[in-house]
Parts: structure tokens; sequence; C-alpha cells
């Protein structure tokens, strides 16, 4: 919400390439919105201040930069042990050492498959370069921004101002939250997010002035296409003109999806054009080198797509140490090559019926999920079938720094003229490097005071204080309200597709609160509870609150769910705690998507007792539904597969409160031993309970988990099933809940620690769940096990082979296998350990694999930074090379585990030394899908996933 003591409004660019900032004070005109000059290091002893800030910073090693970095001023977080600069400076240091170069941070904030506030960047960095987290690097360029602008007013410090920040159109809610989270850590706790697109339409309208009226007077649709570094973002804007020829009604109508396609994807394919020119004809450069190719081709890009540009521009890479010079290759590039390759590449011809391809291209390299088709013509056809409603668009903006380019602009209205069968027109943009943020501003100035009451809700004029100039005070509000509708997961019929409610209609405005009045949640307090939501963007058909639908055909996008344990009264016993609720959503007025729950008494929503349920915007989540409707909402079944959710799950949890309910009852030992068959007997086969099942029994498990001591047996029979229904630890909502309260049992170790069997499935049980543990839980878990098998190794050696005390040696060693989380460092030494065990002639076979997974490039649930370096995993590849393959199975897939290629070239062991495990391969007769795995990216099938995890996945997770 606007300051009330504010001076000035803000808007403010977080671009993935560059940062804007415009202002503009509350009484201002149009005329007095100005661009911020941020100060920033553009060389050591160089301090310039110009309106691009370069969205990038520099991890230097510490004494590199002396104490220069300290100016204008450091980066938050930053310290003397760990110096970076941002900026100017950073740019052209990263240019030359890039695996120092935090960069695209905003396309790693809406990365779902990372956690994003783990310190992951700069990717695929040594341990000798400090990191931090695309959270953590989001909002230092705010702080920058922030110091900059206080220096600049200190009498009107920017904390105490309206503030506009922009988003792409696409960002999902996790992302957005991610941003406000940013902001307040730079010190902004208040922001208004406004879309980018909607941005530079604002800033074209304010340029219009008394004329804009009568410039879109013969516009009905206009399409905005907002092409940046990291993101490409499509919007439809409706114009209706007004009785009497007044302003035009605008209503924003649909927005495309989130398509990380922007000027970093014509970097990466101008790299790829020229690796061969420094690599070798079919070879690859090493990542830090192509890296440094990917700078050097942004660079040259920019000057060869500018007005007036040159022929062609010569590109050198330096070499490494003592070599820099000695080994420096150049190779040219013309400005016909990068308007071939960009145009050809990113807008080929494409017909209005045209579809993205779905296999995966070639522009991958620094773990980003780029989409499999770069070609933004065939998106963009897609997405004006989907939205336009038949009417294709009649007028278009382009913005981005990429439409500088003369042969992008021709290529795209040449496109649109075709489908139309007419001309487009093109509206004039003078500055797409700024125009997002300078409409930030002007949007934010409109907000300053309320509308008039007269005025529709959709379509209202921007209003201002009566002194304020006519080209602000009458320039039109863009409506539409949401651009998508919101809707929560519900099971369906049994064999036909999930349902969803509808939570939020399309196009609901700002501020308003829809409470689902005739739907509602049965909702245990102190318990784990999660709502899985969705988003679905298309136009037709129009949702109302409350409505029921299948979740079938395109559009559907998963949203991160929201979850949380909401506390239970004191004093209540958990089984009472549970209340009736209503779901209340709303579109906030900074922008973003609120849901709470509202406690129902006597029929009657209580606004005062009511729960905010946040998004959850750590990683990537695997989609289940978890919460139960009440009897009014729970007309459908579960859908295929979740049938016995909702049909057996009270008599599974009957059988076993049977052996671990509070009441001890008669059964005997084999009654304790059958409970497992039992389950199977009533559910199928345990390798066939969904996911959503396996967490419900896990979760009646652990709320009987005290009992699990009565006997030895029962102490098997509970690890042994907690275990099963808990792996891999993660992937299902609020695991990380359920982690922590097992956590807890660790602590209490064994209750019959003298059965050499209770022992093998405790070192079962966590590594089942290992994947969910944290890096302190690893280490603890690792120490333990450590010690456990150097007893029962020199045990084996006093009793020539007897039994262990500690239970089975091949399940402690792959527990100690299963140890990602870890630095690769502890896995390196665990590695070496077993390498020399295998010298022995009784060593076990389960070795190989455990190297394999210790070593392997791609981790089954970490995150892709803590994998061993290539260099360090040459040691154990090298070591299985020397292996037969044809005798030992076990290591040639250890072998395949750590040569399979991601197509992340931090992680990916050189092209020769996977050519080499490629020619052992085929000669020792290895399967077409190992063969696939070393050869190319591709996904292991679930048989491997089984062999790598050392268990099947629950049904419906799928791991990378």
């Amino acid at each position: 919400m606007p300051s009330a003591s504010a001076a000035f409004v803000v808007g403010i660019d977080l671009g993935t390439s560059h940062t804007v900032v415009a202002s503009v004070p509350v009484r201002g005109t149009a005329a007095d919105i100005a661009l911020l000059n941020l100060p920033q290091r553009s060389a050591a002893g160089e301090v310039v201040a110009q309106p691009l800030l370069p969205s990038v910073r520099y991890q230097a090693t510490p004494g590199e930069l002396g104490e220069a970095w300290l100016q204008p001023w450091p980066p938050q977080g930053a310290s003397d042990t760990a110096p970076a600069v941002i900026g100017r400076w950073a740019r052209e240091l990263g240019a030359a050492v890039p695996g120092r170069l935090v960069a695209s941070a905003k396309s790693w904030l809406s990365h779902t498959g990372v956690d994003r506030t783990a310190p992951i960047l700069p990717w695929g960095a040594g341990d000798e370069v400090a990191k931090v987290s695309p959270l953590a690097a989001s909002a230092s360029y705010l702080a920058h921004v922030r110091a900059a602008w206080d220096q600049a007013h200190p009498q009107a410090p920017l904390a105490q101002q309206s503030v506009v920040l922009t988003v792409p159109a696409s960002f999902d809610e996790g992302a957005r939250a991610l941003t406000l989270e940013a902001a307040q850590l730079a010190g902004l706790p208040q922001v208004q997010l406004l879309e980018e697109p909607k941005a530079a339409f604002h800033d074209w309208l304010l340029l219009q002035g008394p004329q804009l009226a009568a410039q879109l007077a013969d516009s009905r649709l206009v399409l905005v296409v907002d092409v940046g570094g990291g993101t490409t973002d499509l919007t439809l804007i409706r114009v209706d003109p007004a009785a009497g020829g007044g302003l035009p009604l605008l209503t924003r109508t649909a927005v495309g999806e989130h398509l990380m396609l922007g000027g970093d994807n014509m970097d990466l394919a101008l790299a790829h054009q020229l690796e061969a020119a420094f690599a070798g004809a079919g070879q690859r450069l090493p990542a830090q080198r192509f890296a440094q190719l990917v700078q050097r081709c942004r660079v040259a890009k920019e000057q060869l797509l500018a007005a007036g540009a040159p022929e062609q521009v010569r590109i050198t890479l330096l070499g490494g140490g003592s070599q820099l010079l000695a080994q420096a290759q150049s190779a040219t590039l013309t400005r016909a090559q990068v308007q071939q390759w960009v145009v050809e590449g990113f807008l080929p011809p494409a017909p209005i019926d045209a579809v993205p391809a779905r296999r995966q291209g070639a522009l991958r390299g620094f773990g980003l999920p780029y989409p499999a088709d770069a070609a933004i013509s065939r998106h963009l056809a897609q997405f004006l079938r989907q939205h336009a409603d038949g009417a294709l668009p009649d007028t278009v903006l382009l913005n981005g720094g990429v439409f500088h380019a003369h042969a992008l602009v021709q290529r795209l209205t040449q496109l649109l003229d075709g489908w139309r069968g007419h001309p487009v027109r093109v509206l004039h943009n003078p500055h797409p490097d700024w125009a997002v943020a300078r409409g930030a501003a002007a949007y934010g100035l409109g907000l300053q005071a309320p509308p008039p009451a007269q005025a529709s809700a959709s379509n209202q004029p921007l209003a201002h204080s009566q002194s304020a100039p006519v080209a602000i005070k009458t320039m039109p509000r863009i409506g539409g309200g949401s651009a998508r509708s919101y809707w929560l997961l519900l099971p369906g019929p049994a064999g036909a597709a999930p349902q969803a409610l509808c939570l939020l209609p399309k196009g609901t405005e700002e501020g308003v609160r829809l409470v689902l009045s005739g739907r509602r949640f049965a909702l245990k307090l102190g318990q784990a509870v999660r709502f899985n939501l969705l988003a679905h963007s298309h136009s037709q058909p129009v949702a109302q609150a409350g409505q029921i639908t299948a979740v079938t055909g395109e559009g559907w996008v998963e949203l991160p769910p929201i979850a949380a344990v909401l506390p239970a009264p004191e004093g209540r016993a958990q089984a009472q705690a549970q209340v009736e609720v209503q779901l209340q959503a709303r579109m906030t007025e900074v922008g973003t998507l609120e849901v709470r729950c509202l406690r129902v008494q006597d029929g009657v929503a209580d606004a005062a007792q009511s729960w905010l349920l946040p998004f959850n915007t750590r990683g990537a989540v695997a989609s289940l539904e978890t919460i139960a409707a009440s009897a009014d909402a729970a007309s459908a079944e579960g859908p295929k597969g979740l049938k016995p959710l909702a049909t057996q799950l009270p008599a599974s949890v009957a059988l076993i409160d049977r052996i671990f309910g509070t009441q001890a009852q008669d059964v005997s030992a084999k009654d304790v031993r059958q409970l497992r068959p039992a389950l199977e007997k009533l559910l199928g086969p345990r390798d066939s309970w969904e996911l959503g099942l396996l967490r419900a029994l896990f979760d009646a498990l652990l709320a009987r988990a005290k009992r699990r001591r009565r006997t030895a047996d029962h102490e098997r029979v509970w690890l042994n099933l907690a275990g099963w229904c808990l792996r891999p630890g993660v992937g299902a909502e609020l695991d990380a809940w359920r982690i922590t309260q097992v956590w807890g049992l660790y602590a209490a170790g064994l209750g019959h620690a003298r059965d050499p069997a209770n022992w093998t499935e405790w070192w079962v049980f966590w590594r089942r769940v290992a994947a969910g543990l944290d890096e302190a839980q690893q280490m603890q878990v690792l120490e333990a096990v450590a010690a456990a098998m150097q007893k029962t190794v020199q045990q084996a050696t006093q009793r020539n082979g007897g039994k262990s005390s500690h239970g089975s040696y091949d399940d402690m060693l792959r527990l100690l296998a299963a140890m990602e989380a870890v630095p690769w460092q502890y896995r390196q030494e665990m590695g070496q350990w077993m390498l020399q065990r295998l010298q022995r002639p009784d060593a076990s076979p389960q070795t190989w694999w455990a190297i394999g997974r210790l070593a392997a490039r791609q981790s089954l649930a970490a995150n892709a930074h803590l994998v061993m370096p290539p260099e360090a995993a040459q040691e154990f590849l090298d070591a299985t090379l020397a292996q037969d393959w044809r005798k030992q199975e076990t290591a040639m897939f250890a072998a395949v585990q750590m040569a399979r290629m991601t197509g992340d070239r931090a992680r990916d062991l050189p092209d020769a030394v996977r050519a080499q495990v490629l020619d052992k391969m085929r000669g020792a007769g290895a399967p077409a899908r190992w063969l696939a795995l070393v050869d190319s990216v591709v996904t292991m099938d679930a048989e491997d996933q089984r062999r790598s995890l050392g268990d099947s996945l629950p049904p419906g997770l799928v791991l990378l």
C-alpha cells in the first residue's frame, strides 16, 4: 500500500540483466519522472553513476580487490573474508573469471527445482568461492539501490517512500513471495508488485499525453511482448472505446506461461555456435571456459545488434595461469551471423497453428530449466490461439533490450502480419531498457489517491491530487484483476482426472476477499496440513468461486503448495483438536495471492479465528492430495491410484492401532510380524502404495511411535514400515516437518539394541529417509554408522567372518553412501576408504554401488551444488575402469552414475572421459538404457532409479 508520508513514488525494475530505478514526486508531473543514476564501480579506482546497474555480483577472493570493493558501499552480507562487488566492475571481472560471477539471480529465484534460499550461486563454482543464494543475491541488488537512493535523498529514505517493484507477469506465487522477501531483506518492508508488461504499457500511455485517446482509437487488442535478459512475457490488453470520445477502457485479458527465454539464452546460443572454433569439431569446452565464452558473446551481441554496429567483432578467450596469453584463442563473430543465429534461432518463421517442441534443445548449460523449444515464435502462436479467442492482436508493444535489434523487430512484426493477413501496428517505445521502471513509477503515482466513486472498478482512471497534471490524472488504469484463476486440488472420480475447486476466479480485483461459504473442510490442529494449488490462465470457460471442475487440458500450472502446522489449543487432546473451516482467498494490494482458513462455529465463519497459510518456496515438491474435505465438499472419490486413501485408510489405521495403539491388545509376536502383510492384503502390494497414502500411513505410525519399543518385534516392524512410508524423506509437502518429528527419535536410539536384526532395521530406516536430513543431521548419522562399521570390521576379523552385533554391514555401507547433503570432501574420504576395502578378498559387492552413489553426477535428492566435482570423481571412475565389467556389473553401473551426462558443464565429466566409458560399456555389452545415460541427457527409468536409490520410489514421485 502507498505510504502516507511518502515524498516520492519509486519504480524499481529488478531485471535479470540490469536493475533500473525511476521516481516521481507524489505531487509531480509526467515530466518529473526521472531515472536514478546508480553509483557503481567500473574499475578498481573509478566509481561511475549511470541508470543501468548490471544485476551481477562478483565473489572475489580475500585480498583480490583490496579496499576497492567497499566503495561506493559493500554489498549486503559481504565481509572482509568474502568480498564481493555489484554492477559494472563485477561484470568486467566476471568476464575474465566467470566461475566467480553470480548472474541470472532472477531466473534462479523462479526455479522451483532448487532451494532458492540456499547458497548455490555462482552455479558450479568450487568450494574456494563464497556462495550466495538467489534470494540473497536479489536482496543485495535492492540493498545497493536503497543505498544509492538514500545517498541522493538523505531527507527521504527509500524505506519510507511508495515503492513499486516489478516482476514478470508469469512469475508464480512462490517467486512473487520470494521477491517480497528479498525486498524485506534489503530494508524495504512495504513494496507493491507490478507485472512488467503492464508497467511497460503504462509508460507508453504516459508518453501519449493528451493524444492518448486518438493514439488508441483504432486499436482493439494490444499484444505486449517483453523479452528481457531471462524471461519472455506475453500479455494481451483489450481496448474498449469509451462513449463520447473519452479515454478508452483497458483490460488485461491474458498473460503467458513462465518462459525462461531471453537475452541469456541468445548468449548461450551464440556460444554454442562458436564453441567448435575454440574446442575443436565435436568437442566441448570445460565449464569455466565455456562460461567465459558466453560472457564474451554477450558483449559481442550487444555491439553487433546496436545502431551503427560494426561488421564483425573479434572474440578472444584467455588461457589460464602462467599461460594466460600464450594459450589465448580468438574467433570472429559477424553481424550477419548474430542476426542469423539469433533471429532464426529464436524467431523462426512459424504458422499460427505451430506448437512448441517438447524435446529438450541445446540451450542447457548452467542448471536453469530453460524451455525445450527456444523458438519464441512458436510459443507466441500457441499463446494467441489459447487466449485471443480468434481475434488476433492489431497492435503490438515491444519491450526489452533485445528489441534494439531491428532484425528481431522486423521478424516479429512479419509473423504477426502474416497471421492476421493485415499489417499490425507497432507502438513506438523510445526507451525499452527503462520503460518498465518509468511505468512502475507512473503506476504508483496513480495509487496515491482513491479512484473516483463513479468509475468502474476494472477501468477507473488513475486518480491523483488536484494539483496533478492532466497527463497523469486522466491516464487510464489497466484493469483485469487477477491474471489467472486459482484452484484447490481435490480428488476426482475413480479412474478419472483429479478435480479442482476454484478459490479465486480470473479477473478478481486486488483487495477483494472471497470466502467459499458453501464448501467446508475438516482441519486438524497441531498436525501437518497442506493444500495443493493450481493456477489456470486460459480465458475460457470463465470460472466462479466454489466451482468444481476436472483438471484436464492445457493451461494448468502447479503452484508451490500452501502448508502449515496450525497450533492446537493448550490442554486439549490432539484427537479433539479438529475444527471446521472455510477457505478465504484474495489477491492482495501488493499483488500476491493470500489464502486463509476461517474457523466455522455454529455455522458462522469467525474472522477473528483465522490462519494465514504460507507458500512453500524452498524447493520443488510433488503433487498430491492431503486435506480431507467434509461431506458437503467431498462428493468426489479419490483419483486413480489414490482411492485407498479415501476408502481404506480408516481400516489401515485400525490395523496399525491394533499393534501400536494406546491400549495394549492381545496380539502375538506373529501378529506383530504380520502387520505389513495384513496392510498389503488390504491396500495391495506396498510397491503400489501412492505417495499420499504412504504419508498418511506414516503419520499414523508417527502418532504411535512411543509404543514402538514394546518388544523387539514391535521395534523392527515399526522401523521397517515407517521407513518405507517416509522414503526418501522428501517429495511430499511437509516432509520437512515429518523429518523434524522423527529426528527426535534418533537421540533415543534403539530400545532393543542387543538384537542385531533391530540394528539392521535402524540403518535401513535412516537410509530410506536420508534425503530429508540436513547436513548436520547427516553428519551425526554418518559418524555413528562409521563407528559401527569399524566395530563390525573388527568383529569380522576376530570371529573369522562371524555375524556383527551391530547389524548388516551391507546396510551400513548403503546408508553411508546415502549421505548426499554432507560436504563432498567427506564423501571423497568415504570412497577412498571403500577402495581400500575392495582390495580384500571378502569385499562386499555392495561397495561398488556405494562408490557409484558417492561420486554420482546427479544427486537423487540433494541440491546439485553438493555433487562431487568431476576432478575428484575421476579417482573413483579410474578404479571402476580397471575392473572387468563383464564380471563386475556393479562396477559398470557405478561408472554409469559417475559418467552420467546431466547437461550441466559444471558437473559433467569431460567428453573424452565419457567417450572412454562408453567404449568400455559397449565392449562389455552394457544395456542400451545405460549407454543412453552416459551419452545424452535422459531420465533414469524406474528400474535404474530403484538400483540407484536402493529402494523403489513411491509411485508419482520422480527424482532427477
